[in-house]
């Protein structure tokens, strides 16, 4: 008879919660904290929405400095310093295993400059981006570490927003100069090309040795005067002087005439 068989012996009654209510059930048994977006890549940075923090090599061989950087840097908890080196070998060492996202790098170090370690970072990885910060702002300096395949370049002057922006930017692979080293950049880039005087150029030279003017060496050319002046002043560039007495006489020591 069904009045010998309790509701809890029906098969909803052999479930694991037919002991209680229906309130087994509902959501308030499923914690909600297993399912929610603190474990998605976004959870991993405290209240952030990335894949986590960016990682971090400080690569300089003063050692205050490095703490200044791990402070500066770690009050923002969308980065981690994972590790500092004295040097660009224990740098290499370092990075060889535990690779990071950016690698902060000075250029003047013992044993090993920051020039030789970008190249034996991207020997060994090519995808490194390692953005230099440095006290050191020369043609040779900020030219040898771009060619040597940094991704930035930043002086130690740089306001604290100015660094940590550019580290995210270094960490999605984009390209980060200092104003004052982009307009050495610029400056090289728009050097002329050292080397030989071409015809033209040798041929407005001649005329200026002997005595014409712009104007005159102009119409014996057949082109403008503004184009006698920009030969004039390639002239100049490729013969290392700053005028036109000083580029016939070394032009007459180079033979050029001849």
């Amino acid at each position: 008879m069904s009045g010998n068989t309790p509701s809890g012996n029906t098969s909803g009654g052999n479930t694991s919660g037919g002991n209680t209510p229906s309130g087994n059930i509902p959501s308030g048994n499923i914690p909600s904290g297993n399912i929610p977006s603190g474990n998605t890549p976004g959870g991993n940075i405290p209240g952030g929405d990335g894949p986590g923090p960016i990682r971090i090599l400080i690569v300089d061989d003063h050692p205050v400095v490095r703490d200044g950087l791990r402070g500066v840097l770690e009050r923002d908890p969308g980065f981690t310093v994972i590790g500092e080196a004295g040097d660009g070998a224990e740098a290499v060492e370092l990075y060889e295993r535990q690779p990071a996202d950016v690698v902060l790098m000075d250029l003047r170090m013992p044993r090993m400059g920051g020039v030789e370690a970008i190249k034996r970072l991207l020997r060994g990885d090519p995808e490194a981006r390692i953005l230099v910060l440095t006290t050191y702002d020369t043609d040779s300096d900020v030219m040898g570490a771009l060619a040597a395949g940094a991704t930035g370049y930043l002086l130690k002057d740089t306001p604290r927003e100015e660094l940590t922006r550019a580290v995210r930017s270094a960490s999605s692979g984009q390209s980060v100069l200092s104003p004052a080293v982009t307009g050495r950049v610029l400056g090289q880039v728009r050097k002329p090309t050292q080397g030989p005087l071409s015809d033209r150029e040798l041929q407005v030279l001649r005329l200026i040795a002997d005595g014409a003017t712009n104007r005159q060496a102009a119409a014996a050319l057949f082109i403008s005067q503004a184009t006698v002046k920009t030969h004039l002043l390639h002239v100049y560039e490729k013969l290392g002087v700053k005028d036109r007495a000083a580029a016939v006489s070394e032009a007459h020591k180079r033979h050029l005439f001849e």
